[in-house]
């Protein structure tokens, strides 16, 4: 698989036995850590086959709503969430690895649990909204990245219903492209002026697709250059080649000190992440 990991999916019920808050998603972490030669190591740290979700809180108008899940040898992830009189949103992620685990963290130097707090990126949903985010999304602090994909949660849950309508993430949002004429790069056939029989020959292979140039900014740097050319060899009943169009194409993601993510999106419902 692209990314080898186990989904989570917690329910949390209330005094009633009613769903107060409920949460699907994939996760995995890169983490750089020191070894006893000090040098560094980068090792990447997947959810197990077995998650608790001990200490998860409903939450209520005055008090903040916990999801926190537990896996593998003392590693543990929590998010909070607190709700206006419309809204509900994330506010700090608390993540903790133990580098005791030995399998993952091999010749760590320093031993134990080691904990750090980021503040969440989300923004407000709208209460008996659900969050769904299928896009890969991710942020670095403190040597570790956090990598989130196919999310989806609702706090505050109204009457233990999980709600019908979605609130989507930025990155699941298809942006606007420009107008362009067609182009060999984005048609596999092209039309004529002429009322003739189509011609027998065997139809023109799909030309290489035109070189674009992507980039990506950490605050007033660039931070990742990309210049490539981008097709896609489609395997099904009849095999499609769609060449990526850069004229129409626009780039997103982020970059941080050991990891980079380039989203790539051509406008026409395709999305490429590296």
């Amino acid at each position: 698989g692209f990314f080898q990991s186990y989904a989570v999916e917690v329910d949390v019920k209330d005094a009633s036995n009613a769903t107060c808050l409920y949460a699907k998603w994939m996760m995995r972490f890169l983490i750089k850590y020191e070894t006893n030669s000090s040098d560094y190591k980068n090792t990447t740290l997947n959810l197990s086959s077995s998650v608790t979700h001990n200490g998860s809180v409903c939450g209520n108008d005055t008090q903040a709503a916990l999801l926190a899940v537990q896996f593998g040898e003392g590693h543990s992830w929590s998010i909070n969430f607190t709700k206006t009189n419309e809204t509900y949103q994330g506010d700090f992620i608390s993540f903790t690895y133990n580098t005791n685990d030995t399998a993952v963290f091999p010749d760590a130097k320093r031993k134990g649990p080691i904990t750090i707090v980021v503040k969440d990126i989300m923004r407000p949903v709208q209460l008996n909204n659900v969050f769904v985010c299928h896009n890969t999304d991710s942020f670095e602090a403190e040597n570790v990245t956090q990598i989130f994909w196919n999310v989806t949660v609702q706090a505050f849950v109204q009457n233990g219903t999980i709600g019908k309508k979605e609130s989507r993430c930025r990155a699941d949002t298809p942006t606007s492209a420009p107008t362009v004429p067609p182009t060999i790069a984005n048609i596999t056939t092209a039309s004529t002026t002429t009322l003739s029989p189509a011609p027998t020959t065997a139809p023109k292979p799909v030309e290489n697709p035109d070189t674009g140039n992507y980039s990506l900014k950490s605050g007033n740097k660039t931070c990742l250059l990309a210049t490539l050319g981008l097709q896609l060899n489609v395997s099904q009943d009849k095999p499609l080649l769609i060449n990526i169009n850069p004229k129409t194409t626009s780039a997103d993601g982020a970059c941080g000190n050991t990891t980079a993510i380039l989203k790539l999106n051509d406008g026409n419902s395709t999305l490429i992440s590296f």
